[in-house]
């Protein structure tokens, strides 16, 4: 057997007979990806195997090379996969690697390999293949975020908490209504997550380097192989699009927004001024110097990690903003940010999946939050609508009667029937408001009233956590 060594020495490139000189060390450094690429290694060998048994079936190289092929394959994968393997950075990339490699352990075969394809259309298609498979495990994860989500909220569609607009007590919602908001956002998530993977799915290899190759190719074979959907329709197109890479992160960039509002109400939840939840300590850390603390890392972290996506989607937009066509050298960077963004939502999402089911709720804090701010004031105004007054003049007759209950410090449902009718300027008309009113004004029957799909009441969030379990 062969020892793993690839056949060429740190000066000879793939292309070196058309130059006069070795290349700079320096550019060597500078021009080469081996550095992070090599992640592509398993999908370059698998690109490499359905493209020679399509060469086989073409009569385009013999059934010995195609063999001689497929076992160097399988050593080279044993190399890699055991870390024995010899990445040279004068070979610049994964696929010359892999390739001077195959070389020296089957030769010519070895050599005959790259017929009908270059480089360009080769990374197009590891490109691809390894983001489909990241994509498909990035879904598996979102769908287990996502039912934990359904899991607590299903937990709390009872517990009442306050809902906010500007930070400000606005009207009793339940928990279970408020973690359903992020379903929601999760599954437009999911839907965009499927959409652009059966846009990419398809196969560049067979454009060659930018116009084809005469070779008599079977791209519809490789396809199949491969498991893509068809073929790229214009093999310059097929080459350059990176379309694909720039979807992903405007993806991961709309999700991480949604994870960072939900990790911002976290860290709000957690502060003792709200005092709302807990979290495990093995989702959070302590401080260097105040033996009290207990910070929300995780959240917040997640929350910083959202502006470094958000830059992935910017680098590449601005990557590929000014290339004409075809490949251009420029693209050797695409595969960074992607990396980054895939790897930062993948990590990011399995966390979250692991912590949202261990949130520690405190019920009772909530409920007495909800009671503040006059959160019950709307209800008392519809109150008075389905009582005859327009609504405007019934806006007006509770301002007035918030307005009073700040001047006496006191909450509405203090207030005697008499004051009631009093601080709403309609003493003058007490069939508008009866005995009836105070279980509106209390936190439990305002949610209880929100009787209707997408409403706050504890069975339309029983309704929506059933739709949810549906659509997983």
């Amino acid at each position: 057997m062969s020892s793993p060594k690839n056949s060429l020495d740190n000066k000879a490139q793939a292309w070196s007979a058309r130059f006069n000189e070795p290349v700079d060390e320096l550019v060597q450094r500078y021009t080469a990806s081996i550095g992070f690429d090599q992640r592509f290694a398993m999908v370059d060998i698998a690109g490499s195997l359905a493209h020679a048994q399509m060469l086989a079936t073409q009569k385009i190289i013999s059934a010995q090379d195609l063999a001689d092929i497929e076992k160097g394959m399988a050593q080279i994968k044993s190399e890699i996969e055991s870390g024995q393997f010899v990445w040279q950075l004068a070979l610049e990339d994964v696929h010359l690697n892999i390739e001077a490699r195959l070389t020296a352990l089957v030769g010519d075969a070895g050599k005959r390999l790259h017929t009908g394809r270059s480089r360009n259309d080769q990374v197009a298609t590891d490109l691809r293949l390894w983001l489909r498979a990241s994509v498909d495990e990035i879904a598996i994860t979102l769908q287990a975020l996502r039912s934990a989500l359904l899991d607590l909220a299903e937990k709390h569609a009872g517990t009442i908490m306050p809902g906010h607009t500007h930070l400000q007590v606005a009207q009793p919602i339940t928990f279970g209504h408020h973690l359903m908001a992020y379903f929601e956002m999760f599954s437009r998530d999911a839907s965009r997550l499927t959409d652009l993977r059966a846009r990419f799915n398809r196969l560049p290899l067979g454009a060659a380097a930018l116009a084809g190759t005469t070779y008599p190719i079977d791209q519809e074979q490789v396809a199949k192989t491969l498991g893509f959907d068809g073929i790229c329709n214009n093999s310059l197109d097929a080459v350059s699009d990176r379309d694909f890479a720039i979807e992903f992160c405007a993806f991961a960039s709309i999700l991480m927004m949604h994870v960072s509002r939900l990790s911002e109400e976290l860290v709000l939840w957690l502060s003792p001024r709200f005092g709302f939840i807990d979290l495990p300590d093995r989702f959070c850390t302590g401080s260097s110097i105040m033996p009290q603390k207990k910070n929300p890392d995780v959240p917040e972290l997640a929350r910083g990690k959202t502006g470094r996506v958000y830059g992935d989607l910017i680098s590449l937009l601005t990557l590929m903003k000014s290339q004409p066509l075809a490949y251009n050298k420029d693209n050797q960077e695409d595969k960074e940010p992607l990396f980054d963004a895939v790897d930062t939502v993948q990590d990011t999402l399995r966390i979250f999946a692991d912590m949202i089911p261990h949130i520690e709720v405190k019920a009772d804090v909530m409920k007495v939050a909800a009671q503040e701010g006059f959160s019950t004031a709307t209800d008392l105004a519809d109150y008075l609508v389905k009582k005859g007054l327009a609504f405007r003049d019934a806006h007006e007759a509770v301002a007035h009667a918030v307005k009073a209950c700040v001047g006496r410090n006191c909450m509405l449902t203090d207030l005697s029937l008499s004051e009631l009718r009093f601080a709403c300027g309609l003493d003058n008309r007490p069939e508008l408001i009866g005995d009836d009113v105070f279980t509106l004004l209390t936190v439990d029957g305002s949610v209880q009233s929100r009787q209707h799909a997408g409403g706050t009441a504890p069975s339309q969030v029983l309704a929506a956590i059933k739709r949810g379990r549906a659509d997983l």
